[in-house]
């Protein structure tokens, strides 16, 4: 499923996509998903409370999304004699594709954890990188 189409601006398109209802569907429990843009790098801020770096997964897909993604099951013991009455948070699921901008370093791209809360950086390429990746192909 494409979320964005390739020519539209990269943080704009973002914007339309979670308020447009898409993406807000796509995923159960409290995770809200910020994204900045510096001078020197693009973040995406994914707050999940109570999830660990083994609940994320990161990577970049064969169609140059950034695809994060969250799953945490709570398997709980419960003591003899103990029941659910009602039981919310069995599960939480979660997933979102952001195209990467055209000066972003896929290479370079990293990810942490901190206090719930997963931080991807995007470095941005300068000019002269951008120049640098784009090629000549010989005509036979």
């Amino acid at each position: 499923m494409t979320l964005v189409k390739r020519n539209q601006s990269w943080l704009p398109s973002i914007f339309n996509d979670i308020f447009d209802g898409e993406i807000m569907n796509q995923f159960t429990g409290n995770v809200a998903v910020n994204v900045k843009e510096s001078e020197k790098e693009y973040t995406v801020e994914v707050a999940a409370p109570g999830m660990t770096k083994e609940d994320f997964n990161v990577r970049i897909d064969e169609e140059n999304y950034l695809i994060v993604s969250v799953e945490k099951k709570q398997e709980k013991e419960l003591k003899e004699g103990e029941k659910y009455i009602r039981r919310d948070f069995v599960c939480s699921n979660f997933q979102q594709a952001l195209i990467i901008p055209d000066n972003a370093d896929k290479e370079a791209v990293s990810a942490k954890v901190e206090n719930g809360v997963l931080y991807v950086t995007l470095p941005k390429m300068t000019q002269e990188q951008i120049k640098k990746a784009q090629r000549c192909i010989a005509i036979d």
